[in-house]
């Protein structure tokens, strides 16, 4: 038999920014603790409101399965005497087990014989073992700061004020977290506070919403807010900007989204958009409307949570609230402007970068000339690069960036574009934090990404000079994502620059008491190794990494152009034998002692095999390697495809280690010029089958 499941936890409001995870992390819990009690069910849905968690599980096992016991008892020889009566331990054993002897099986192993009881344990009845299941999967939630409240030792992220426990149309017996389980939930805590009662299980999510004015799907209520916002930008022209995150809060801070339109004066419009946005979003938790061409308009969206008798209040209400905020930076963009950022330099010496490494000031003084470097080896223009380094981090200085943080470098645009700075230096600082997380967009210009790539190197080499790289999931100085970001400004703009050349460019502007060149082959090794998990998102093999990556090279850039052309080569027919045949090579170089021969002796070649193989090894050595030295791997790859036939035929008709010494030696020798052809590209012997 089966019926449904509903566990519904009241509580105060839960914080927003956890409440879907919170949600999600119940419903795996009583996932896992059904599975793990054996007992079969359908479908899991989960709900989630500010002022409650619910898991409705469709067709629950009204019990356990029967569960099989077996019981070992003595060994066969110690069971019966010499004339086959049981003994004391056989008749002990059996009158344990609640049967006669002769009841009893035997069970063989390789150890012996032995008497055993199999029997069937009844299975508990779910009802019985679901308040332990819940409390177990709410013990499991992922809350960093638990509460009390009354004067209760319970525990939880919020006080809970009731709770429901229905298995079909039954109440489930149950006190947990201090609230008794019943069948009567609560509506909107001011539409609708009365209690509503619940017979069936089934029955939760449209009840709530037809008499309790609570959307109780999580996933339909932001959708609904989404429709309404938009709906609400239509009638101004406009088009609503809906950030996921800033949804998802707004979706776990009402039970009932009704969408207002709000208004704010024309001239808060002169303010750069960017600082308007972040206080709509970050502070108010209102959707901005922009119009056809991504302008912001004087209007906001903001989600209340019921159905107001005087809406107009609650949009005067909300548009009182925001002027402040408005004035406020209206305020910060006139002021800031009145010292250009250059004039601010002096003061970044006051802001701590790190204590062993100095002031912002200092870092900047040693980004300017890396960022020129960069700039000058990669088409850029090494004036800008050097001055962009230099106003880096001055707007951390104004008012508007200590009002919003968010802002940084978007800020430092504004005003380096008000002081007249060359359009690229401007965009520079802004570009500098690209990308900020995975997936984003890199800097948009040559010294934007000089720049970048100077601040992150700098950093890098900087924290792992003073002992402070990451260790474990700590990573306070966000290294991690600088190497990722890194790499992916070399490789995917296609900076074909030496890694390892930039590090010690880096080294080299550190006071010479830090003594940061100890610390460039670490970093080397730490943004390499970064390397790995950026081509496994990918879908790259670990193999093709592994062969490339273990060939050192030093430009990020090259180690891509090799990772994608060793994928292609083993798309070819010829390649899966190609690389059996390295890993051969490779072997059998490993068995020679002492100094690998290299160089060829013709004179010696005495096997057709050996000489075909070692002439098209000359051809294409000369085609190929002018390929290798520009980065066509892919290219050179598929060049050397037409080297299968005559390996083969190598490996099939001539004996390496042969008895003449110099015959061997030249063997070899000829087997490593082949190996270290095909190393130009990759470790072909790392290749798995």
């Amino acid at each position: 038999m089966r019926k449904d499941l509903l566990i519904e936890l009241g509580t105060e409001e839960l914080p927003p920014k956890a409440l879907k995870t919170l949600s999600e992390a119940f419903a795996q819990g009583i996932q896992e603790g059904l599975t793990k009690a054996g007992l079969e069910f359908g479908a899991i849905k989960p709900y989630a409101t500010p002022r409650r968690l619910a898991v409705l599980v469709h067709d629950v096992a009204t019990t356990q399965p029967e569960r099989r016991q077996e019981r070992r008892g003595p060994a066969l020889s110690a069971a019966y005497d010499k004339d086959g009566r049981p003994t004391a331990a056989a008749t002990g054993f059996a009158r344990s087990c609640g049967v006669a002897v002769g009841e009893l099986q035997t069970l063989e192993t390789d150890k012996g014989a032995w008497l055993v009881h199999v029997g069937a344990e009844p299975g508990a009845a779910t009802v019985d073992l679901i308040p332990s299941l819940v409390e177990t999967a709410l013990a499991g939630l992922p809350i960093p700061k638990r509460m009390r409240w009354a004067d209760r030792d319970d525990e939880f992220v919020r006080p809970v004020h009731w709770l429901v426990l229905l298995s079909g149309d039954e109440v489930i017996p149950a006190t947990i977290l201090g609230a008794t389980a019943g069948r009567q939930t609560r509506g909107h805590r001011f539409m609708r506070p009365q209690p509503i009662t619940i017979v069936e299980p089934r029955d939760y999510a449209s009840l709530l919403e037809s008499e309790g004015k609570v959307i109780a799907d999580f996933e339909l209520r932001r959708e609904r807010i989404r429709a309404q916002a938009q709906t609400a930008a239509r009638q101004v022209n406009g088009r609503v900007i809906i950030d996921p995150a800033l949804l998802d809060e707004v979706t776990s801070l009402v039970e009932w989204p009704v969408a207002l339109m709000g208004n704010f004066e024309r001239r808060f419009l002169n303010v750069p958009s960017e600082a308007l946005i972040s206080t709509m979003q970050g502070n108010q938790k209102y959707f901005p409307v922009v119009d056809t061409a991504a302008r912001l308009m004087p209007h906001f969206i903001t989600i209340a949570n019921l159905e107001s008798r005087d809406p107009a209040q609650v949009r005067a209400g909300n548009e009182r609230v925001i002027r402040p905020r408005f004035s406020d930076a209206e305020f910060f963009w006139l002021q800031d402007r009145k010292q250009p950022l250059a004039e601010r330099q002096d003061a970044l010496k006051g802001v701590v970068f790190q204590q062993r490494l100095g002031s912002l000031h200092d870092k900047c003084e040693r980004m300017a000339p890396l960022a020129r470097f960069i700039a000058g080896h990669s088409g850029g223009n090494p004036d800008w690069a050097e001055r962009a380094a230099r106003l880096a981090k001055c707007d951390l200085l104004t008012q508007m960036v200590q009002e919003f943080p968010e802002l940084q470098g978007i800020m430092g645009r504004y005003y380096a574009e008000h002081d007249g700075e060359a359009r690229e230096v401007s965009q520079a600082l802004e570009d500098q934090y690209l990308p900020r997380f995975s997936g984003d967009e890199l800097p948009r210009t040559a010294t934007g990404r000089a720049l970048a790539l100077a601040d992150r190197l700098d950093t890098l080499v900087g924290i792992f000079t003073i002992g402070q790289g990451p260790s474990g999931a700590k990573d306070p100085f966000a290294l991690r994502r600088a190497a990722l970001g890194v790499l992916r400004i070399l490789i995917e703009v296609e900076m074909n620059l030496d890694l390892a050349e930039l590090l010690e460019c880096a080294a080299r502007h550190f006071e010479p008491a830090v003594e940061a060149r100890k610390s460039v082959a670490q970093v080397f090794e730490f943004v390499m190794e970064r390397l790995r998990g950026y081509y496994l998102e990918q879908g790259f093999r670990p193999d093709n990494i592994e062969a490339v990556l273990g060939c050192r090279p030093a430009r990020p850039l090259d180690a891509d152009r090799r990772i994608r052309a060793v994928a292609e080569f083993r798309r070819l027919p010829e390649g899966a034998s190609l690389a059996a045949a390295n890993k051969r090579i490779r072997n059998i170089l490993k068995k020679v002692e002492g100094t690998l021969p290299f160089k060829v002796r013709p004179d010696l070649l005495r096997e057709e095999a050996e000489q075909t193989l070692a002439g098209r090894l000359v051809e294409l050595s000369s085609e190929v390697t002018p390929l290798m030295e520009t980065g066509l791997y892919n290219t050179a790859l598929n060049r050397l495809v037409a080297l299968r036939e005559p390996v083969d035929n190598f490996f099939d008709k001539v004996m390496v280690m042969a008895d003449d010494a110099a015959l061997r030696d030249n063997r070899i020798a000829l087997l490593n010029e082949l190996s270290s052809l095909f190393l130009r590209v990759a470790d072909f012997s790392r290749l798995q089958d």
